[in-house]
């Protein structure tokens, strides 16, 4: 079994509300000096198998064709 962390973030340059929101948030709540939040999603994944080559290009391309929006998104497998 193999285990990966996917994270996906926006790209740099792409308008992020609820990141802007967050922001927003952190400072009424007394969080000074708090200057940008970028918000993200993160998947763990376990996949079957020992071959992490394998496994590696098959994790990414479940990101390219459902877990990230490329044209928006960036993404980062780590295997664990």
């Amino acid at each position: 079994m193999i285990k990966a962390r996917i994270t996906v973030t926006l790209k740099n340059g792409v308008l992020d509300p609820q990141g802007k929101a967050i922001e927003h948030a952190l400072d009424g709540l007394g969080f000074a000096g708090v200057g940008s939040v970028r918000q993200g999603k993160v998947f763990d994944i376990e996949v079957d198998g020992t071959d992490r080559a394998k496994a590696e290009a098959d994790l990414k391309a479940m990101c390219d064709k459902l877990l990230a929006n490329t044209v928006i998104e960036n993404y980062s497998v780590a295997i664990t």
